[in-house]
């Protein structure tokens, strides 16, 4: 796994060993940033899942200028630990080693431009992560969120239309990607 594009195109990345994480494919990841490219500049991150920190390093590369990675297991944070000292990004990454809601709630005074969510597949954790980031407002008004899933109709059936819209979706092999933003917050309160 390398970073595709940007200020630290080809450095590669470390990775866990083993099936408990999945990293997002080169070619879904270049699709995917070609899509949010002009969202970058200058924008603050948040990678949820992180698993190695890839998307979030990926964003700082193409010119983010925060990137907040988070994940609940040890070992995958020593991985993005190795991968923020090999790209030189400490300044500009915080590393949080928590579960996704309690991530959510230390960052309650944050907002982000771009949330990233590739929670593990069988899970309901990104349809709960994103009411979570609602009630809380953690995307700003005009941000997105990217999700990546293999059963975009388990997700879409649980995704509260209330709150939030499918602004396009793509599929990469068995993977899919939502771009989702929420539905303006005037006339709902």
């Amino acid at each position: 796994m390398r970073i595709i594009s940007g200020s630290m195109r080809g450095t590669k990345l470390y990775t866990l060993e083993g099936e408990n994480t999945r990293p997002t494919l080169d070619r879904v990841k270049e699709a995917l940033f070609s899509k949010i490219n002009m969202m970058l500049e200058d924008s603050n991150v948040l990678d949820l899942f992180s698993g190695s920190g890839a998307l979030g390093l990926e964003a700082l590369s193409r010119g983010a200028k925060q990137a907040v990675l988070c994940d609940s297991s040890r070992e995958a944070m020593k991985i993005i630990k190795q991968n923020v000292e090999k790209t030189k990004t400490s300044d500009s990454t915080l590393l949080l080693n928590y579960d996704y809601k309690r991530a959510l709630e230390n960052l309650r005074n944050g907002q982000f431009d771009i949330i990233f969510l590739d929670p593990p597949y069988k899970t309901n954790f990104a349809e709960d992560a994103i009411k979570i980031i609602y009630n809380m407002n953690l995307l700003k008004e005009d941000g997105l969120i990217v999700l990546e899933t293999d059963n975009k109709e388990k997700v879409i059936k649980n995704l509260d239309t209330q709150i939030i819209e499918i602004k396009d979706l793509k599929k990469y092999g068995r993977v899919y990607l939502l771009f989702l933003k929420f539905i303006s917050r005037k006339g709902m309160e």
